[in-house]
C-alpha cells in the first residue's frame, strides 16, 4: 500500500465528522423522496448550507505527493 493511501486511512475521523455535520446540521438524510427533483433539491441545499460553515474539518495533504 502506498504511503498516501495509509495517511488517508488515518484521516477517517475527519471524514466521519463531515458526514455527521451533513446529516445532522445540514439535514441531508436518506428519505424516500417522491420525485428526483425533490431529492436533488434537498441534497444541493444541504451542500450549500455546508459551504457557508466557517469552521469545516479539513485534511492538509499539500505536503504529500501521490505516487501511483
Amino acid at each position: 500500500m502506498h504511503i498516501y493511501d495509509k495517511i488517508m486511512l488515518r484521516k477517517r475521523a475527519v471524514i466521519e465528522s463531515v458526514n455527521d455535520i451533513l446529516k445532522n446540521q445540514c439535514q441531508i438524510e436518506h428519505t424516500r423522496h417522491r420525485s428526483f427533483d425533490n431529492f436533488i433539491t434537498n441534497l444541493i441545499s444541504g451542500l450549500i448550507a455546508y459551504a457557508f460553515y466557517l469552521t469545516k474539518p479539513n485534511i492538509n495533504i499539500d505536503n504529500f505527493q501521490r505516487i501511483d
